[in-house]
C-alpha cells in the first residue's frame, strides 16, 4: 500500500457487445493490458476511436475521460492495475 492508496489488480472479461461504461482516471491512474481479444476505446481526448488487440498495453492517467467496447465477436480477457485512492468516494461509474 502507498499511503492513500491501495494497489489494485483485477481482470476484466468483456463478452461481445459488453462495455466498461465512461469513467475518469483523475486521480486514478490505471496501466490496461490486453490478454486476448480485441475492445475499442472512445476517450474524450481522441477524435477516432482506439482499438486495443492482445499484448497491447495501455496507459490511463489524469485527464483521461473514456469508455470501452467490445466489438469482436469473442471475449476479451484485460488485466487492469491501478493506485486506488482508499478515500475516493464511489459514483454509479466507478469501477
Amino acid at each position: 500500500m502507498i499511503k492513500g492508496r491501495q494497489f489494485r489488480l483485477r481482470q476484466l472479461e468483456l463478452q461481445p457487445g459488453g462495455i466498461v461504461p465512461w469513467h475518469s482516471h483523475n486521480d486514478r491512474p490505471e496501466m490496461i493490458y490486453i490478454v486476448s481479444g480485441e475492445v475499442v476505446e472512445y476517450a474524450s481526448s481522441c477524435a477516432t476511436p482506439i482499438t486495443h488487440k492482445a499484448g497491447d498495453i495501455a496507459p490511463e492517467k489524469n485527464g483521461t475521460s473514456h469508455w470501452w467496447k467490445n466489438t469482436g465477436k469473442t471475449k476479451a480477457v484485460l488485466i487492469s492495475v491501478d493506485l486506488f485512492p482508499t478515500e475516493m468516494k464511489m459514483d454509479a461509474h466507478m469501477m
